[in-house]
């Protein structure tokens, strides 16, 4: 059936209409107080990071930023929920990689991991901290690795969790130095520290920012860095490709996303705020002198990103032989 012209006409004012309040909703956002959602427990790198993100959005822009904490089940039911959210700009989640790895991990995610959310943009990255206990025998990845070389199995290391970015980075460890060491997952980041600081746990790749603090207090070691270089703020501990496994690189990336479907002018304000909040001198340095490195990206570049990383730690938890859950 032909439309009538004022059918047409109705149809493109409806239209305008309809991008008319997009436009004005994307102009008038935010005007009521915006979650930042993490899937983790309070207390890690994830955390510390949109806290400070809350504290310079909230005085960047007079509104309220809060951090919501939904952790559980590898970081599946604080993403879930915001996958399902209103995608109006007000729920947002900051995230880091060990959202790459689920897709090698479940046979079944409630959301569609490839669509159902729109990347907004990276904000820092971090190499892992590969520490041991403060009275270990290892002084050095190459000790550790001789050890582990004589003595297959004997040796184990801990992780926050099956599937989180210290499992698959130890993972990634024990294929490129060809070592047998056994996995003890516990429930948390913190859980395994404390297993790492009373002996109990081997080794443990934890986030440098985590690592920092048990450091200066003596009560563990760090052998090496998982990153392409070594830190500025511990310029004197080498990477693990320096130590004697070329090639093994692994960053910690974290980012933030919101619902797909959110309007494109609120993702490119929030990208905007972002840059902005890292502008901050004093918060920056914040960052910094926590070992990350400010890595902003467009929600472009950190699309692609996310897509490149969950490929690769697909491929490792096949080869691995991690089966989904």
């Amino acid at each position: 059936m032909k439309k009538t012209y004022a059918a047409v006409v109705l149809g493109v004012a409806a239209l305008a209409a309809t991008h008319g309040a997009i436009a004005a909703d994307a102009a008038a956002w935010p005007s009521q107080p915006v979650k930042l959602v993490v899937p983790w427990a309070a207390g890690g790198t994830v955390d510390f990071s949109a806290r400070q993100l809350a504290q310079q959005l909230s005085t960047q822009t007079g509104n309220t930023f809060l951090v919501e904490n939904k952790p559980g089940a590898g970081g599946t039911i604080g993403t879930n929920y915001v996958a399902k959210a209103s995608p109006d700009g007000y729920t947002v989640l900051v995230f880091e990689a060990s959202y790459a790895t689920l897709p090698g991990l479940y046979a079944k995610l409630p959301w569609d991991h490839a669509k159902d959310l729109a990347p907004v943009g990276g904000i820092i990255s971090t190499p892992m901290a590969l520490v041991v206990p403060r009275n270990s025998p290892f002084n050095s990845v190459r000790d550790l690795i001789d050890y582990a070389h004589s003595h297959p199995g004997k040796l184990n290391f801990g992780s926050g969790g099956y599937g989180s970015t210290p499992h698959m980075t130890a993972e990634v460890f024990k294929r490129d130095a060809k070592v047998d060491i056994t996995h003890i997952p516990y429930k948390g980041g913190g859980e395994a520290l404390l297993a790492v600081m009373s002996g109990n746990a081997d080794l443990l790749f934890t986030a440098v920012p985590t690592a920092l603090p048990h450091v200066g207090q003596g009560k563990i070691k760090i052998l090496a860095l998982s990153g392409a270089h070594r830190l500025k703020a511990l310029p004197d501990i080498p990477t693990v490709a320096e130590s004697g496994v070329p090639g093994f690189v692994v960053d910690n990336w974290y980012g933030v996303a919101v619902p797909r479907g959110t309007p494109a002018a609120i993702i490119d304000k929030l990208h905007g705020m972002l840059g902005q909040a890292f502008a901050d001198r004093a918060m920056a340095e914040r960052f910094v002198q926590q070992g990350a490195e400010i890595t902003l990206s467009t929600p472009q570049q950190f699309g692609k990103l996310v897509q490149a990383e969950t490929q690769r730690w697909t491929e490792v938890s096949r080869a691995a032989g991690l089966k989904p859950e």
